[in-house]
């Protein structure tokens, strides 16, 4: 009878040394260890109670990890959430990415993201969890800091892209303070300025109610040392924040905004939008400047300040305009100075610049806010009273005939005795037909009849301009 030989793979297999068994169950554990601290901050695992029973690595967000179990794992938990109903140490179903604040042993908070499974026991009960967390704070603020830049990157570029759709500096302004407002969800904002750093604060340019009840408190923020925005309640509740520049041409300003009493407090990203933003005020208000003084150099003499001969007839044609619709008259006075030449030709150009400043001066103070002044050129001047008629023109050309010589020789270093001034004068009569240059021309003839007959007075026109 053959013999059967038994089959080799049924054949029993001696069993593994115990040692070998452990380290290969430790090189696991090691194995898995350094797979999940590749992954993720931290693993953990909690028993039926809600406990930690297992949390790696050494040290978890400052804590021990030895200190950690046996502990609630609501003891991560921040307080200002910890009274939520969901604990993702602790959950009833799969979790993944659960974002959720962390305490740290030093006090301050991380945002972990929590991925978690629940464990069962033989009859479906959940018995603890296991689970990992990635540690986002760092790169959430990243991405907040990514996200305020390019946010406030859009509003500046919005703010400019409307700014220069316009020309003048008002409507530019107005865009630059709408835009902010609705940027910030404010309810208002304007532009804030003194004429001097001790000055009082007056409202240059604003968007929005109530500017004027938020100006003292403003002014108090704008008043603090240093250009970093700052912000104050107003007395009525309203929240203000505000930031100081001066600009190139040395003027004193600020940007404000505020929001009412029920809206949120200013953050840090409000005020680094507004830091930046009042650098485009600034822009403005030199912009600003710079169109004023071209209009102020275009409408003056540049040696005396007085209106210009172009400046002055145009703001003749509307006060005549408005003294026709009324029936009032006006009067123009033609001044010219005597012996001028003299001056310049013994003294110097310098020396009759200062004379004719000066006179200029003198002309100032015989005139009302509504008169005007202007140099025509050269030793001429003129002076347009406002309502007034030949009597009063004349009272005033007595007062400056005689006090022009002695105020004009008192700057002279040396005597000019024949030095003063003859005026002509001539009366506009309500709805007169009379042409400025007719007028002017009248008030010349007037003066050169003062010329001709002795220099130093006055002459009235008698001609009728009608």
């Amino acid at each position: 009878m053959t013999e059967l030989l038994a089959d080799p793979a049924a054949a029993p297999r001696p069993n593994p040394p115990r040692d070998s068994l452990r380290g290969a169950l430790m090189e696991s554990r090691q194995r898995w260890q350094h797979l999940v601290g590749l992954a993720a901050d931290l693993a953990f695992e909690t028993d039926a109670e809600g406990r930690f029973v297992f949390m790696i690595p050494d040290t978890v967000l400052g804590w021990s990890a030895a200190m950690l179990i046996g502990e609630p794992s609501t003891f991560l938990v921040a307080e200002d959430v910890a009274g939520v109903a969901f604990n993702p140490f602790f959950p009833a179903a799969d979790v993944r990415r659960h974002r959720m604040w962390l305490r740290r042993a030093d006090g301050g908070l991380a945002l972990i993201a929590l991925s978690a499974t629940p464990v069962y026991d033989a009859a479906g009960a959940v018995t603890g969890a296991r689970g990992i967390g990635v540690d986002l704070t760092d790169s959430d603020a990243q991405v907040s800091r990514l996200a305020g830049r390019l946010r406030r990157g859009q509003v500046l570029h919005h703010i400019l892209t409307l700014i220069a759709r316009e020309t003048g500096a008002d409507r530019m302004m107005d865009a630059a303070l709408l835009a902010l407002v609705h940027a910030l969800g404010a309810e208002g904002a304007a532009v804030v300025g003194a004429a001097a750093s001790d000055g009082p604060a007056e409202v240059l340019h604003d968007c929005g109610p109530n500017a004027s009840l938020v100006l003292a408190t403003t002014a108090r923020l704008l008043a603090r040392a240093g250009s970093e925005p700052s912000g104050a309640a107003n007395p009525d509740g309203r929240i203000v924040l505000a930031v100081g520049c001066q600009t190139r041409f040395s003027a004193h300003a600020g940007l404000a905004i505020w929001r009412g009493n029920s809206a949120r407090p200013w953050d840090e990203e409000d005020k680094i939008l507004i830091g930046s933003a009042v650098y485009i005020v600034r822009m403005i208000l030199e912009y600003e400047s710079l169109q004023q003084e071209m209009v102020h150099q275009a409408r003056t003499d540049p040696l005396t300040g007085l209106l210009n001969r172009r400046a002055f007839i145009d703001q003749m044609r509307r006060q005549i305009a408005r003294l026709d619709r009324i029936a009032e008259p006006g009067t123009l006075m033609f001044v010219d100075m005597d012996s001028f030449k003299a001056v310049n030709d013994r003294l110097g150009h310098g020396v009759g610049d200062r004379v004719l400043t000066h006179l200029a001066a003198l002309l100032l103070t015989l005139v009302r806010p509504s008169d005007l002044v202007t140099r025509l050129g050269g030793d001429e001047f003129a002076v347009w009273l406002d309502g007034a008629d030949h009597m009063t023109a004349a009272e005033r050309a007595d007062t400056l005939c005689k006090a022009a010589p002695a105020e004009l020789q008192a700057i002279l270093p040396e005597p000019f005795p024949k030095l003063g001034v003859s005026v002509g004068i001539a009366t506009r009569t309500p709805g007169s037909h009379e042409t400025i240059e007719a007028l002017l021309w009248r008030a010349d003839m007037a003066m050169y009849e003062v010329k001709r007959t002795g220099r130093r007075h006055w002459r009235v026109s008698l001609l009728d301009g009608a």
